[in-house]
């Protein structure tokens, strides 16, 4: 009796192990397969809140998570120094437990509707000041190397070249802030469409503002999106500048969604960025061309698409 009692649950014990494997590939996390994740991307591309929030749901811890379980390195946050010191707190413990590295923030506040750095002295310049102070503290809770600075409007009641002098004193006395903790102040010119009036929007006149200032903690942002609708000619002129660019930034033209949709060749363009040694952050600042998990997923095809191949 108790020989067939055996029996019969040895022969029931192939049933039980494969109904617990299908049991434990049923609770396998969102994005993942069970049988491997997918494979990281050798680029270090750097996706931002919201993204992802149809597979991640709301909460960005959720989101980080979910980016990395995709083969994402590195995470970026433009309005990182708005959140609560608790909030960046976490999330630079998490990218650190996941091995990301974080992107940039936007250093400055930036006002919209009047000129800033171009005004040279005064209450401008000590408001960027201590926007600068307040980053370096908010850099340390996330690892943060990189910050971006755009300088403001200009000024239509002031001699352009009085203006770049401005500039460039306040960026330097930024950089004596930065450099004791090894950050970085990437300067983003930005395209005249979306932002008329802005002082910085080409690519050499960020190299030539960098030349001035003369230091490590003062860079180039080269976001391809702004360059191409404001000069084009995207690899000449990243040789041109290859010197000071620190940082880059993605999103395609017409509509700023990701690579593919638009008119730029981002295979052969980030093809030739890595081939010349850049080994730093592409942030992805676009958004979504599709709504919803779907629009997600073309999303992450996109970027599988042009991630280097060796």
């Amino acid at each position: 009796m108790q020989r067939r009692t055996a029996a019969k649950l040895a022969a029931g014990l192939p049933l039980a192990f494969s109904s617990l494997a299908a049991s434990a590939a049923s609770q396998t996390p969102p994005g993942l397969s069970p049988a491997a994740a997918p494979a990281k991307f050798k680029l270090a591309f750097a996706p931002h809140d919201g993204m992802f929030r149809h597979h991640a749901g709301e909460n960005i811890l959720d989101q980080i998570n979910w980016a990395a379980d995709q083969g994402f390195t590195a995470w970026e946050d433009n309005g990182f120094p708005n959140r609560e010191q608790s909030e960046q707190t976490k999330i630079g413990e998490l990218l650190a437990r996941r091995g990301m590295t974080m992107g940039v923030f936007v250093a400055n506040k930036i006002n919209w509707t009047a000129p800033t750095l171009t005004l040279g002295a005064g209450e401008h310049r000590d408001a960027f000041l201590a926007d600068i102070r307040n980053a370096v503290e908010a850099a340390k809770r996330c690892n943060a190397r990189w910050m971006t600075v755009v300088p403001g409007f200009v000024n239509l009641r002031l001699e352009p070249m009085y203006q770049f002098a401005n500039v460039m004193e306040s960026l330097k006395q930024a950089s004596g802030i930065l450099e004791p903790h090894g950050l970085v102040m990437v300067l983003e010119p930005l395209n005249y469409r979306d932002h008329p009036g802005l002082f910085l929007n080409k690519a050499a006149q960020a190299f030539a503002i960098c030349k001035g200032v003369g230091s490590p903690a003062c860079k180039i942002l080269f976001d391809i999106y702004h360059q191409q609708i404001h000069e084009g000619n995207l690899i000449p002129n990243i040789d041109a500048a290859w010197d000071e660019i620190a940082y880059f930034q993605i999103g395609d033209n017409p509509g700023r969604k990701e690579p593919g949709t638009g008119e730029i060749n981002y295979a052969k363009v980030l093809s030739h960025i890595h081939a010349k040694g850049f080994t730093g952050v592409y942030g992805m600042e676009h958004g979504n061309s599709m709504d919803g998990k779907e629009g997600e997923m073309k999303v992450l095809e996109a970027y599988r698409t042009v991630d280097v191949k060796a």
